[in-house]
């Protein structure tokens, strides 16, 4: 019986060998075909026809020499940068920051928008998005996708938003209006779960495949991963613990209504922060102000950080006797004013509460976690879309 062979083998091996050799180059590039050979176990003759293919796309380009010993010298490769670019944007009750970034993942271009006086968030995002390419010095046309983080809930199914904490005109319909404005694929993400991506790909969760992160700032929320992967629930709720009904709080009635009160928001959000160390004689404009003086004063400010991590910790107790993960990350200003002396005062508390006791750190990016995570969101889509289509 002769055998079946398998339609499309051959195009799909280069195809894996293809995007195996493109995330070599992003990882450790710029590299020369003998590298690149050796890396991927591919013959020379297979390597050079890979770099040969990849170079005609347009996305590998020389970028130099590297001296040998007998004859010439070798030509290195790396990721052509311009191949493709992605757009992230953090959208703020007062502004809209967008970012772009190359196929390598290097910001090339940043813009802001207020949104003071501006009554519509299409013009907001499309000023934003506009300014940022015009600063990378590409156009609409070059960009492959837009990822907007939006605090509320975001369906995992339809990327839309069902609910926009602290953003009134966030509505049902603006991701399709976003994407008629544009002509680009647009897709919202939540928040809290960017943050996730961002520290999974470069913080404290880095090579963690079970952990929660909890944000505490103006809002609270949560994110789940579970083996590697997000969990977002069948709704995209999955993670609002600000509603978690817990002890000490009203019930949060009427949750989806803007401006309800009670459950774990009231306990740990800035405002409670801020009240926990005006009770002890501490006071700021901001709570992570506030937080950063209580911590500063030693003894005389441990109770700020005692009752704080009292409260958080019910909170995070009451997610990990749920999920058990190994690694809770604290962020937001809330906790990254309170730094390891909270983290720590967390670890404890949990661990004497329940039958867990995951280890608590607080968030290792600092520096705008949602606008990075929305990026990493698009560079990944992006790359599978780019690296993934060599053979076509």
């Amino acid at each position: 019986m002769a055998a079946t062979r398998l339609p499309g083998t051959p195009r799909l091996l280069r195809a894996l060998n293809d995007r195996a050799a493109l995330e070599l180059l992003l990882a450790k590039g710029p590299l020369t075909r003998a590298q690149l050979g050796e890396m991927t176990g591919l013959s020379k003759v297979t390597a050079s026809q890979l770099v040969e293919r990849l170079e005609e796309r347009g996305l590998v380009r020389r970028v130099g020499e590297q001296a040998g010993g007998r004859g010439p010298n070798a030509q290195l490769y790396a990721v052509t940068p311009g191949s493709a670019y992605v757009i992230g944007v953090e959208v703020l009750p007062d502004r809209v920051v967008a970012a772009c970034a190359d196929i390598t993942g290097e910001i090339v271009g940043r813009s802001e928008q207020s949104t003071q006086d501006i009554e519509d968030p299409v013009g907001a995002v499309h000023s934003a998005v506009l300014g940022a390419a015009a600063a990378a010095g590409t156009t609409l046309e070059s960009v492959r996708r837009v990822v907007l983080g939006t605090p509320g809930l975001v369906d995992p199914k339809t990327s839309e938003v069902s609910f926009a904490f602290d953003l009134p005109r966030w509505h049902r319909g603006l991701l399709a209006d976003l994407r008629k404005d544009l002509s680009v694929p647009v897709v919202f993400g939540n928040d809290v779960n960017l943050v996730a991506i961002a520290e999974q790909h470069a913080g404290a969760a880095k090579g963690v495949d079970d952990f929660v992160l909890i944000w505490v700032d103006r809002g609270v929320g949560l994110a789940s991963v579970i083996d590697g992967r997000l969990h977002q629930g069948s709704t995209g709720a999955a993670g609002e613990i600000g509603y978690l009904p817990v002890a000490g709080t009203e019930p949060p009635h009427n949750a989806s209504q803007r401006g309800v009160k009670g459950g774990f928001q009231t306990l740990v959000a800035a405002d409670a922060a801020k009240a926990i160390g005006k009770k002890y004689g501490f006071k700021g404009a901001e709570a992570a102000d506030v937080i950063r003086a209580a911590l500063a004063a030693g003894e005389k400010g441990a109770p700020v950080l005692d009752e704080l991590a009292r409260r958080l910790s019910l909170g995070v107790a009451a997610t990990c006797v749920v999920l058990d993960p190994p690694l809770v990350v604290l962020a937001g200003e809330v906790s990254q004013a309170g730094g390891a002396a909270l983290a720590e005062r967390v670890q404890a508390e949990v661990a004497s509460i329940t039958l867990v006791a995951p280890k608590v750190v607080v968030s290792e990016v600092a520096v705008e976690p949602i606008l990075n995570g929305a990026l990493l969101s698009a560079l990944d889509a992006v790359r599978d879309e780019v690296f993934g289509s060599t053979t076509g």
